[in-house]
């Protein structure tokens, strides 16, 4: 059972938390790319400090937030190309993320966002800022010592394979598609190591086919999960386990972690009330069962008036009661072994 337990502290062993991803830890990096793929407008971030749209896809705080805040930095975790930051702030943590990529580059084509590489050359250049800002020397242990997180995969499957039958799909079969993908991950953790990252955390899918959006679109099932969805995310996220498991033996002083949110979120679709929701298949905004991003308005009547009741914010991202929740059960359970 999932609790809403405290986290576990991991104050001044880790400096900062740095975040590569889509939108489920996208602050709002695509506020200032010319994509469609954006949330920086109401009722999005109704329930943030200050009531504003930040680009976070969601009514308040991502996972990332609170993460941040248990471990002792700042209370949220700004998105680098925000120029309202500078690399004082960046210190301590950054968000490379945009909403709608994947690992694939061609579904980051998809909506024009960043690609995965793309996120690995602000990386870099961060660095730079960041050895001009506090030497080279803290600078490195900064590097050496940081939580990296990395989110990102649901995009591959649901806006990418299974939307354009002509693309990906006719290339690959699902299996094969999913070590593609967990190639390209590979990689992507390689060159992390390579420019010093030694504590990274590979987060796995949720259980996608229960989005509000999949539900609503899985005709005459009477709204249920889409089954072949969820044991696409289980075998893919079976894949990055092992991945995983190998790339720890190879990888020398790196702690690598596999999290894994499905079984969690599973709980809470299942259970809802057992974690004070009242509605996991539809979401607030809007009717719940196919808004997001745009067509998730401020003015639209049917957008409920309280968010922590509900699982979903819109029909693809969670509110911010569910990242809280999420983000303590990682922190509890994964992230510990960052401690040892």
């Amino acid at each position: 059972m999932i609790t809403m337990s405290p986290a576990v502290t991991l104050a001044g062993k880790i400096p900062a938390i740095i975040v590569f991803g889509d939108s489920s830890v996208d602050a709002g990096n695509n506020n200032y790319i010319p994509t469609v793929a954006r949330s920086n407008f109401e009722p999005y971030g109704r329930d943030f400090v200050g009531g504003k749209p930040t680009g976070r896809f969601c009514n308040g705080k991502i996972a990332t937030d609170f993460m941040s805040e248990a471990i002792g930095l700042k209370p949220i975790i700004p998105a680098y190309l925000d120029p309202s930051y500078n690399i004082s702030d960046f210190a301590t943590g950054v968000t490379f993320a945009s909403a709608a990529t994947g690992y694939d580059n061609a579904t980051s084509d998809v909506l024009s966002v960043l690609p995965l590489w793309k996120q690995l050359e602000y990386y870099k250049e961060y660095q730079t800022k960041l050895k001009a800002y506090q030497g080279k020397e803290r600078a490195t242990e900064t590097i050496n010592n940081s939580l990296y997180l990395i989110s990102i995969g649901t995009n591959d499957f649901l806006e990418n394979y299974f939307a354009f039958p002509g693309g990906r799909s006719s290339q690959y079969s699902v299996g094969l598609y999913q070590d593609f993908l967990a190639g390209i991950a590979k990689d992507f953790v390689k060159k992390l190591h390579e420019l010093g990252a030694r504590k990274i955390s590979l987060g796995g899918l949720p259980p996608m086919g229960c989005m509000p959006l999949e539900r609503a679109t899985n005709i005459g099932t009477g709204g249920e999960c889409v089954g072949r969805f969820n044991d696409i995310a289980v075998q893919f996220n079976s894949k990055l386990e092992k991945l995983v498991e190998k790339l720890s033996k190879e990888l020398s002083g790196s702690i690598l972690v596999f999290s894994n949110p499905y079984e969690p979120f599973m709980q809470i679709i299942k259970k809802p009330s057992s974690f004070g929701f009242e509605v996991a298949a539809a979401a607030c905004c809007a009717t719940g069962m196919f808004e997001m991003g745009y067509s998730c308005q401020r003015n639209n009547p049917f957008t409920c008036s309280n968010a922590d009741k509900y699982v979903f914010w819109d029909s693809f991202h969670p509110t911010e009661k569910t990242h809280h929740i999420m983000a303590n059960f990682l922190m509890n359970s994964t992230f510990s072994h960052f401690l040892e």
